[in-house]
């Protein structure tokens, strides 16, 4: 079974034993969550697709919460002597996702 969900205003292709990095969501390690934004949702022939949303929900469970490798913003004007040197490091969280129901 294939399903699209939204969350932390991205979409993701999902399917049970998939592990992705999403946008960072309150919970413990190993507590589970519920996406209900399922944009779509079937298999081979039978699909269904959402206007904008099926009633149907993607179970997971939280592996782990940790923060990506940092990447470096860096501004530069020439002849100016303008230069900032920025760093930032996203959080996320690790979920791999359980089951499906509709």
């Amino acid at each position: 079974m294939l399903a699209i969900i939204e969350t932390g205003g991205k979409q993701y292709r999902v399917s049970p034993k998939t592990k992705l990095h999403i946008e960072k969501i309150a919970g413990e390690s190993g507590s589970e969550v519920v996406f209900d934004k399922v944009l779509l949702a079937g298999e081979r022939e039978n699909v269904e697709i959402g206007t904008p949303y099926l009633n149907a929900k993607v179970h997971g469970k939280i592996v782990s919460q940790g923060r990506d490798d940092k990447k470096i913003v860096f501004r530069y004007h020439s002849k100016t002597r303008y230069r900032k040197k920025k760093g930032h490091r996203q959080t996320f969280t690790e979920v791999e996702i359980i089951g499906m129901e509709k």
